[in-house]
């Protein structure tokens, strides 16, 4: 009897799951960036400053973001299903496009509110804006710190140990925040000292072009995940050659290379081999998944060997 090398075909991809702990420090920055978001609204209402109301516009992306990250570490946690066999780690990539999409319409309004002040100015209460970004920025500082551990520490335990994307793509995100507010502190000080108010809508023009860039990017990578594009980083050519360069490999195709979502790449592909027993065929197999594992970080395979010259006449699928 032939020895069976398949694994089930419903095996789920598994990802290190987030803690409690994990978990309670996102919620902790959602609840301290929030008291932020109210307190520039507020402040950008009073003292009349677009670039107040603007970096509120930044910081509410980051309550957003924050959100909808706690919000995909818990759909990421699920165990897979019959109906969702491989969990709901897409999650956060949908999290990743809604973010995404809301941004650009967020920051093309206020692009669009600095053209229209630098046509007519408005007076700006320099001193009580700055003082408001000022505390902004450092509730700001205080989120970095709390996400800073999870966003740079935290390996999935096979023992290559990347970042927590998701929480570290938030992290950027309070990060682009803490600049902005630098800008607004800054913008706040120079009308406070010359009165120079055309400054406002200047540093308001500035946050509204970064926020629209960071937005396309954001937004571009998401859908790229979701059409099953290649991940970035990757060329399936190069792989393809680093797999046919294998020992007994005579071809692959039907290549594949997606991403489940960040951090997990799959792939698929067939492979023929001039193996001609199990045992070979085995050992081919192995060198290919190493390969794939050590130079590409490639952890969650299926490949098909087609043997030509197996004893036993038919093909042998393997999963890895």
């Amino acid at each position: 009897m032939m020895p069976d090398v398949r694994t089930p075909g419903a095996r789920a991809f598994v990802l290190q799951h987030p803690d409690d702990h994990r978990e309670g420090k996102v919620l902790g920055a959602v609840a301290l960036t929030a008291v932020v978001l109210v307190a520039e609204v507020a402040g950008g209402l009073w003292t009349g400053s677009l670039a107040l109301l603007s970096d509120a516009a930044h910081v509410l992306m980051d309550v957003v973001a924050l959100g909808l990250s706690y919000v995909a570490l818990r759909l990421a946690a699920r165990d897979p299903s019959e109906r969702h066999s491989y969990g709901l780690h897409r999650a956060e990539v949908l999290a990743a496009v809604i973010n995404g999409a809301t941004l650009i319409l967020l920051s093309a309004g206020i692009v669009w509110e600095a053209i229209r002040r630098f046509r007519a100015p408005e007076p700006v209460k320099s001193l009580e804006m700055l003082l408001i970004a000022a505390a902004g920025l450092l509730v700001n500082l205080i989120v970095l710190r709390l996400l800073r551990g999870d966003a740079h520490g935290h390996a999935r335990g096979d023992g290559h140990g990347p970042e927590d994307l998701n929480v570290r793509s938030t992290w950027l995100h309070v990060l682009g925040d803490t600049l902005s507010s630098v800008g607004v502190i800054a913008a706040g000080a120079i009308m406070w000292r010359t009165g120079w108010m055309l400054l406002d809508p200047i540093v308001s023009l500035a946050i509204g072009l970064g926020l629209l860039w960071g937005a396309g990017r954001l937004l571009r990578s998401g859908i790229h995940i979701l059409m099953e594009g290649v991940p970035e980083g990757l060329e399936l050519a190069q792989v393809s050659r680093t797999m046919a360069a294998g020992p007994g490999v005579q071809d692959v195709h039907d290549l594949h290379i997606w991403s489940l979502c960040p951090g997990a790449v799959a792939l698929s592909a067939h492979a023929t081999v001039d193996g001609t027993g199990w045992e070979e065929i085995a050992a081919i197999q192995g060198a290919l998944k190493a390969a794939l594992r050590d130079r590409f970080r490639i952890e969650h395979t299926t490949i098909q060997i087609e043997c030509t010259q197996c004893s036993q006449g038919v093909a042998a699928c393997v999963n890895s």
